[in-house]
């Protein structure tokens, strides 16, 4: 039944889904939808930050080890492989869509905040380096979510290109006062 929820919030958003049509695809009842996660809302806050979750702990793994611009480099390898499930970023980029509703923002905000707990904690660098390879993934999801991967285009291929750690050796608070 999730991932048959995640299938429809992924394509549709919080207001935009259908708890009627997750239970017929899942061969369930609507109130058993309601039985078990009381509110269509309350069920997309837990698809949203089950999703928030898998790129969390799949960055935390793979920094294990690691600091600074190498952990960086692997965080960013990790999140690349992750983006491969489109509907784990559908549903994050749903997520961000929702915000208009204070209960929906407070859970993103929280797992955005934990995004960028373990980011900052596996790198030790310093926020300006977090917030830039933040911005990064932020262009990438763009890209996943447009399906630019088969796309014959100059701008598409701009974005595909891989970002190199290297990139981020310079983006200090120093040199960004």
């Amino acid at each position: 039944m999730l991932a048959v929820a995640a299938e429809e919030f992924a394509a549709h958003g919080l207001h935009g889904a259908s708890t009627e049509a997750i239970a017929r695809t899942a061969g369930i009842t609507q109130a058993y939808v309601f039985r078990m996660f009381g509110t269509k809302k309350a069920l997309f806050l837990e698809l949203v930050q089950g999703s928030f979750d898998r790129i969390i702990d799949g960055m935390r793994t793979a920094a294990s080890g690691k600091d600074g611009l190498a952990a960086l480099s692997e965080l960013g390898r990790e999140y690349y492989e992750l983006l491969a499930d489109r509907t784990n970023l559908l549903l994050q980029l749903q997520g961000f869509a929702a915000c208009g509703d204070l209960e929906v923002r407070d859970a993103v905000r929280a797992s955005f905040g934990r995004m960028w707990d373990v980011i900052a904690d596996a790198t030790g660098l310093e926020p300006v380096t977090v917030k830039s390879f933040l911005a990064f993934g932020m262009l990438l999801n763009a890209g996943a979510a447009l399906d630019i991967a088969d796309l014959d285009e100059t701008w598409a291929d701009g974005l595909r290109t891989r970002i190199d750690s290297g990139l981020f050796e310079h983006i200090t608070t120093e040199s960004n006062r």
